[in-house]
């Protein structure tokens, strides 16, 4: 993770933004030494969601508390797939 002190950030933002979305390098912007805030890529954060997705599914399985769901045609038919 690079970091970098939000003063100096401000003049080379567009550059900043552009290595945390295409090179999915994480960027620690710091105030007084300390990270406020991070510049990541938004695939960063889908793949950490869908993670989380997955070990929630994971972990009520496990405690046997899943709901029924929806049926595979069901779901066709929502999304517009199947008529």
């Amino acid at each position: 993770m690079t970091e970098i002190a939000i003063s100096a950030a401000r003049s080379q933002l567009g550059d900043l933004v552009r290595r945390a979305a295409h090179g999915r390098e994480t960027i620690a912007l710091t105030d007084h030494g300390h990270v406020a805030a991070l510049l990541v890529s938004p695939q960063v954060i889908e793949d950490l969601e869908d993670s989380l997705a997955v070990a929630d599914y994971q972990r009520r399985k496990a405690e046997g508390t899943l709901g029924e769901g929806i049926p595979h045609e069901e779901v066709g038919r929502i999304l517009g797939l199947r008529p």
